[in-house]
């Protein structure tokens, strides 16, 4: 993500954003300087203007940008969210210009046919701060060109690159340049810095980092460097005119995908900050969770066909700018790191490892544990927690249902300086005779904190009748799916990051019908948790026959235990890797 840049002090432009390029100008004959304003305004219009001295206006209250010698006018969305998902680069391009330009006498066209000109074409027109167009075979009299360019009122096309000549005595004045970057700066005045090839795939990339004073000239990797062409600055060059104020209120999300490359030299061009995701889910990225949640964002730009089919797009623009993040960056779990968790509850070394120390102890022992994984996998490895916050018993307890349900204040410390010390907490129910969604609902507290998810133990969910140790308990799929659903739409109305809810599992009977669990809330990773002991040969063939068994048809994500003294023996950290296949997005110690 490039961000407005700020102007260099020894850029050929003035660091008033609507300082003029100065170039001369290519003045049209006296009969077409007659022709109606309705269809393309005369460029004398500019010289008389830029002779009277006109200065800058200051952007309006809307975030739109105006100079009146430039008559380049930039236009923030009226709304929150715009999707503009045109697979047609054409359209894309006229989409993007349609969005943020309500006017401009100056345009640069290239085709897409034509890497090299498209690219080049891209520099200058975030270099000008331009829209850049598409033409076809039919040339700029062929829509959708023909009608974007009378939109904006055009007087003056730079062509670059092998743009068609069909049809161009009855519009604007064109500038054609050949695909060189020498060739568009002695057309342009503009400055470009030099810039390694770009590589097929990291175009748009490429272009949402161009600095808007001194753009790298763009060419694709495979181009050879063209000797200079002998331009000799005397052939036409573009009028003189003032790039328009920056849209420093817009984000501009783009897919990456190449129908949208003109799309996004354009969303550059107007001075959006431009995110290239590598997907629509704007959460998943670090960059756009940080571009989105900046002071004076009011408007949001989704740009490429990707974000056709993104259904949830708004409500995961508004949980990326809420900020909130994951131990580890960005507000999707997973593919994005490894948990390694400590299983126990404080004060009780009789429950877990976690219970042997104190808090501070209690971090530094997670993170020497997440540690010893960093060199075997490439991915973060995170530390975490999983605290058991309802405790089977064998005493009814006031309530009769065989659970202590600990004080939520017990474990705020260890939530908030777990969040602090980026480790990610699980809160683990053991709920007895009681039903999990009663039980979760008492920690909700707790659950509105970032780096918190759930795990649900069904081996202590009893029925009417049984006891702890006595019987293993099970729980029924739509029991689980009540807790999918809630846990899901609080993430959702909270706007927090994704959270993870983990099903132990040693046995296929602990959890009968998992195949119509719900999978299908984006607002939740959930995973099936292989907690089985004794020896490795009984927790490989455990850990086959939970794969084997019917799954849910959406994302299911997977977790192993090793148990310090029920393990025959425990696994290292680097045989835990070698032996668990496939690797476990978590790995806990108990």
């Amino acid at each position: 993500m490039s961000a407005v840049d700020a102007p260099r002090g020894d850029s050929p432009v003035s660091s008033d954003p609507g300082a003029r390029v100065p170039v001369s100008v290519a003045v049209m004959p006296v009969s077409e300087q007659r022709r109606s304003r309705r269809r393309w305004v005369p460029v004398l219009l500019a010289v008389l203007v830029l002779v009277a001295g006109c200065m800058s206006k200051a952007s309006s209250d809307d975030g739109s940008g105006q100079d009146a010698a430039a008559q380049v006018t930039t236009a923030a969305p009226g709304q929150p969210l715009t999707v503009l998902a045109d697979a047609d680069p054409g359209a894309a391009a006229v989409s993007a210009s349609r969005a943020l330009y309500r006017s401009s006498d100056v345009a640069v066209v290239a085709t897409g046919a034509d890497p090299a000109g498209a690219l080049l074409g891209a520099s200058a027109a975030v270099g000008l701060g331009v829209p850049l167009l598409l033409a076809g075979p039919g040339g700029l009299t062929a829509d959708p060109l023909a009608g974007e360019l009378h939109r904006l009122g055009v007087v003056s096309v730079l062509a670059v690159g092998d743009v068609p000549a069909a049809g161009q005595d009855d519009g604007p004045v064109v500038v054609a340049v050949p695909a060189r970057a020498e060739a568009v700066a002695a057309a342009t005045g503009l400055r470009f810095a030099a810039a390694e090839p770009v590589d097929q795939g990291r175009e748009a990339t490429a272009i949402a980092a161009l600095h808007l004073r001194e753009p790298a000239a763009l060419r694709p990797a495979g181009d050879a460097v063209a000797p200079p062409s002998g331009h000799s600055g005397r052939a036409d060059r573009l009028p003189e005119f003032a790039r328009p104020r920056p849209l420093r209120s817009v984000v501009v999300l783009a897919d990456g995908g190449s129908a949208s490359l003109a799309a996004v030299a354009t969303a550059r061009a107007a001075g959006a900050a431009v995110v290239v995701t590598d997907g629509p889910d704007p959460r998943t990225s670090v960059d756009a969770i940080e571009a989105l949640s900046a002071d004076g964002i009011r408007a949001v730009v989704a740009l490429g066909a990707g974000f056709a089919a993104a259904p949830d797009l708004d409500w995961q623009v508004a949980t990326a700018r809420s900020c909130a993040q994951l131990p580890g960056g960005g507000q999707v779990l997973f593919p994005g790191r490894m948990l390694v968790a400590l299983y126990g509850t404080p004060g009780s070394a009789a429950l877990g490892v976690l219970g042997e120390q104190g808090l501070d102890a209690g971090i530094e022992r997670a993170r020497q544990h997440a540690a010893a994984f960093d060199a075997l996998v490439d991915r973060p490895v995170v530390p975490a927690f999983e605290l058991i916050v309802t405790v089977a018993s064998g005493a009814a307890g006031g309530d009769g249902n065989y659970s202590s349900e600990l004080d939520p204040e017990t474990f705020r410390p260890w939530v908030e300086a777990a969040r602090d010390a980026g480790i990610y907490v699980l809160l683990d129910l053991q709920p007895g005779r009681a039903d999990f969604l009663s039980q979760a609902k008492q920690y909700q507290s707790l659950l509105e904190y970032p780096n918190v998810g759930l795990a649900l133990d069904p081996e202590w969910r009893l029925a009417p009748g049984q006891l702890p140790l006595q019987q293993i308990g099970s729980v029924g799929i739509d029991e689980v799916n009540g807790v999918v659903t809630w846990l899901a739409d609080l993430t959702r109305e909270r706007h927090l990051p994704q959270k993870l809810l983990v099903l132990h599992q040693f046995r296929i009977s602990t959890l009968p019908g998992r195949e119509h669990l719900d999978t299908s809330r984006p607002e939740l990773a959930v995973m099936v948790h292989a907690d089985g002991q004794g020896s490795q040969g009984d927790k490989q063939a455990t850990w086959r026959a939970l794969h084997d068994a019917p799954l849910p048809p959406g994302p299911l994500h997977w977790g192993w235990k090793n148990f310090y003294d029920e393990d025959h023996p425990m696994l290292t950290p680097q045989q835990t890797i070698e032996q668990v296949d496939p690797d476990p997005d978590l790995v806990t110690y108990q």
